[in-house]
């Protein structure tokens, strides 16, 4: 063997030592498009815990990447981003998507070859009743989700007669049938459950809905096509109260809305920073970082960034502080116990599930969004 041949090798192993020792969390979600104000604060958010744990990693000699995929809240884009994701191996694992209708294709896309999702904002029952070993979230079911809306419907608002719509996406119609069934169990009348995918005009709609005079509106949808809708339902002078759920989660709800933003109430998994006293110092961080204050978007987004490096650190020393598989990395995140977040102490079911989460109801008005009340819930599975 020659000095040539040996110099060849030598660099030839010194680079596959450099690939094993660089590592990549990715995210997936809307960052440009109609929803790319949840998206944007969700990347924030796992942006700022890749920072505190890239320390850690660094002390392994292992060098630990972010990078965020943009879906425009598209499940082909999704699928494209998981397409780059599986075929390159320094991805040990997935914060995201965002949107259930994303979430669903992407985690079954990635189940093959093992890479680890968590989800800091998808719904949608389907997401985990697949039984996908790499799919878990940080924020309450549908199933959860919808019975709390009903229950706001029925016990603060006294509604007797709502008019339920949906968006026709996975997460907007899983939600509203929810609502939907929760309703009718407690003997209310629901007009319809209608979907519409209209963004710019609803003046049939509006029309429709003044005719059969619903105590309440629930609407399962997200803040860009559901601010449209508030804006023109209360320019006809109908002022019946709105409910949806999280997809309202937004400022950019009363930007789009303007002063129109009134009598509207959302569930949502992610709590407003001011009722997390343990956010207190992420939120001084988020606004030093990016100039704009912290929703609740960034706070899961951390805490589901927070699941994940956890897990992979967890999976790495077990590993005798080598970089893990993904199987590894994947066990590692669905078995284990993770303190330290702001929204508290987490763990998953079977399913992939929170076993504990908190459901919160918001109060919009007044150029405001407030926090009304609070509600602990489990998931259907232990």
């Amino acid at each position: 063997m020659n000095r040539i041949t040996l110099t060849l090798i030598a660099t030839l192993a010194l680079g596959s030592a450099g690939a094993q020792s660089t590592i990549k969390i990715a995210s997936i979600a809307p960052l440009s498009g109609g929803q790319s104000a949840i998206g944007t604060q969700a990347r924030n958010g796992i942006q700022l815990a890749v920072q505190e744990y890239q320390p850690q990693f660094k002390k392994l000699g292992i060098t630990l990447q972010f990078v965020p995929f943009d879906d425009q809240a598209d499940p082909a884009s999704g699928t494209a981003a998981a397409r780059k994701i599986a075929a390159d191996r320094t991805f040990l694992a997935v914060v995201g998507a965002l949107n259930s209708g994303v979430t669903i294709p992407v985690s079954a896309a990635l189940a093959p070859s093992k890479v680890a999702m968590v989800s800091s904002a998808s719904t949608a029952n389907q997401v985990t009743d697949r039984g996908l070993a790499n799919m878990n979230r940080v924020v309450a079911r549908d199933d959860a989700q919808g019975p709390a809306g009903a229950n706001f419907l029925t016990q603060t608002l006294k509604a007797k007669k709502v008019y339920i719509l949906n968006d026709k996406t996975s997460y907007g119609e899983g939600l509203a049938t929810e609502v939907e069934k929760a309703l009718k169990a407690k003997g209310v009348r629901v007009i319809t459950n209608e979907g519409t995918d209209e963004k710019n005009d609803f003046s049939g709609l509006v029309a429709k809905i003044k005719l059969q005079n619903p105590d309440a509106i629930y609407f399962g949808g997200i803040y860009n096509q559901v601010g449209v809708f508030i804006r023109q339902l209360r320019q006809a002078g109908i002022n019946t109260p709105v409910v949806g759920g999280d997809g309202l989660d937004s400022q950019e709800l009363l930007t789009i809305a303007g002063k129109s933003a009134e009598n509207v109430y959302f569930t949502t998994g992610a709590a407003p920073v001011e009722a997390l006293p343990a956010a207190k110092t992420f939120a001084a961080t988020y606004l030093k970082t990016f100039k704009q204050p912290a929703q609740g978007f960034a706070v899961y987004g951390y805490d589901a960034a927070k699941v994940v490096l956890q897990g992979v650190l967890n999976a790495t020393k077990a590993n005798k502080n080598k970089v893990p598989t993904r199987e590894q990395v994947q066990t590692a995140i669905r078995k284990g116990t993770f303190k330290g977040l702001l929204s508290g102490t987490a763990s998953f079911n079977s399913a992939g599930d929170r076993k504990a989460a908190t459901l919160y109801v918001m109060k919009v008005g007044g150029g405001k969004v407030k926090l009304s009340t609070s509600i602990p819930v489990k998931p259907s599975k232990p």
